[in-house]
């Protein structure tokens, strides 16, 4: 019989959310946290709020039979190591007492009902530990009752607030005909924008560089993007497309977009009408999607090794661990690429930081795949990473990374390439430099590597030389042959590469 596993690295936290609760159990793990478990489940709490504050009977039973559910996930986790939180709701509920006492009798741990601060800095934590984090960031989470709206930087909340709105409560408010009007767009749009003016000012006057959406809105969103063949970055003119697609349908029974799920689509459009408001009034340029929220913040709260990390690090070092990565050999590899970067960054115009940056995830991970098997290693790496959280990276980054770690050595694939859109140019000199590293790399040894000049212009973007001593190539003729097959493998890629004796 196998032994039981010990549950001390398991936990689970659960979000009484407004429009859905939220179950997600993870495992403690060198290098990072591993979800294990996701259970969601639609209750609309908010749907069951009257003009009183006044929670129905009804929204109160949808809500427990849920919990039983979820009862079932908790009886073997430690009682320390599972937190429950409740939101906007329950905060507003007069009669919120009665809902909780049988809620924890049903889950048999305590219910924390917590502010609107406390909601607006802990779903900032959860996107600073696994989403890309550069510079001030603003972080916009669209509830089912509130909305809260965050400027960052690093792990820090520097401006937070918890907004009187949500896809559920405006629903019931703006869209309760069940009609897609333009005339109900606007008034949602409206009280939305009555709601943010109060903080508009302080918002615009600290800034940020990034906004990142945390909510079922933005990545419904997205989806739709993605559906359209569209890059996945919000913008205010994409929005506005989807509202009248939206309004075409006429009706909320009646809305079929592409790439939006069923059970997104009743609180979808009110989502969509209070994100139009945010981005408006401000004035937010373009936003991306972040890879947690209010679950991730309670979650990394609770476990002390997880403070004040390097994620992007983190997720590096836990990849490392589990496929036995050669770390030696990563670093050859990263500080062949670091040169070569240095010496071609100003003819190609190329972010050197920002390259440098995912130089080093690619390094360190390109070899991943070959755990598995040593035939085709990269593309087991490509897909590995593909399939796997990457805590720290943006989908852009994340896309960028998988791309040029499939296509690391021999042939070139362009469609794995298509689907970057304004990257797509960055992303195959990346992938050149990368190629050329892993090349001269290859007898894995500090001390045989060549010094190498790379020459490159403006102009010719897509022409290449290296200049190598003489007398290292007279020694390395298998690398000589390598660098000939590589030029022919960059000529079907549209590249040519000249090699230089000096």
């Amino acid at each position: 019989m196998a032994k039981t596993a010990s549950k001390e690295d398991i936990y689970a936290v659960i979000d009484l959310g407004s429009n859905s609760f939220h179950m997600l159990i993870a495992k403690h793990m060198t290098g990072g946290i591993q979800t294990i478990g996701r259970v969601k489940r639609k209750v609309r709490l908010a749907s069951g709020l009257d003009d009183q504050n006044e929670l129905s009977l009804e929204a109160m039973q949808r809500g427990w039979e849920c919990l039983a559910l979820f009862a079932e996930r908790l009886q073997d986790i430690p009682k320390r190591n599972v937190s429950i939180v409740a939101t906007a709701t329950l905060r507003l509920a007069i009669n919120a007492d009665r809902f909780i006492a049988k809620a924890e009798q049903i889950l048999g741990h305590k219910v924390n009902v917590i502010s609107g601060e406390v909601e607006a800095k802990t779903i900032y934590k959860g996107v600073a530990h696994t989403s890309s984090c550069q510079g001030k960031q603003l972080v916009i989470d669209i509830g089912g009752a509130s909305t809260e709206v965050v400027i960052g930087k690093g792990f820090d909340a520097l401006l937070y607030e918890s907004l009187n709105m949500g896809c559920v409560t405006y629903l019931d408010r703006y869209f309760s005909d069940g009609l897609l009007s333009k005339a109900n767009f606007d008034a949602a749009e409206n009280a939305a924008a009555k709601v943010i003016k109060p903080i508009q000012g302080d918002y615009k006057k600290l800034g940020w560089e990034l906004a990142i959406g945390a909510s079922g809105t933005v990545q419904a969103i997205q989806e739709i993007f993605a559906a359209m063949g569209e890059s996945e970055q919000l913008t205010l003119s994409k929005l506005e497309e989807v509202k009248y697609k939206a309004i075409a349908c006429n009706t909320i029974a009646a809305l079929d977009l592409p790439g939006l799920i069923e059970e997104r689509r009743l609180v979808f459009v009110s989502g969509l009408a209070i994100l139009i408001a945010l981005c408006k009034s401000l004035e937010i340029q373009a936003m991306g999607l972040a890879g947690g929220a209010l679950r991730e913040g309670v979650l990394y709260s609770m476990i002390p090794d997880f403070q004040a990390v390097d994620i992007c690090q983190r997720t590096l070092d836990g990849f490392t661990q589990r496929y036995h990565v050669d770390n030696e050999q990563a670093l050859r590899v990263y500080e062949v690429v670091s040169d070569i970067v240095a010496q071609v960054s100003h003819a190609w115009e190329l972010d050197e930081q920002n390259c440098l940056h995912l130089a080093k995830a690619i390094a360190s991970l390109h070899e991943i795949g070959l755990l598995i098997d040593y035939k085709q290693y990269h593309r087991h790496s490509g897909y590995i990473l593909a399939n796997t959280a990457m805590p720290g990276y943006s989908k852009a980054q994340k896309d960028i990374i998988v791309a040029v770690v499939k296509n690391h050595r021999a042939d070139l694939l362009a469609k794995d390439f298509e689907k970057l859109g304004c990257h797509l140019d960055y992303a195959k000199l990346l992938c050149v430099v990368v190629r050329l590293g892993v090349l001269l790399s290859m007898r894995r040894k500090d001390d045989v590597l060549p010094k190498v000049g790379v020459t490159t212009s403006k102009i010719e973007k897509k022409s290449l030389t290296m200049q190598l001593p003489e007398s290292w190539l007279s020694l390395h003729p298998l690398m000589l042959a390598e660098l000939t097959q590589e030029a022919a493998y960059l000529s079907k890629f549209g590249w040519e590469l000249k090699i230089e004796r000096i």
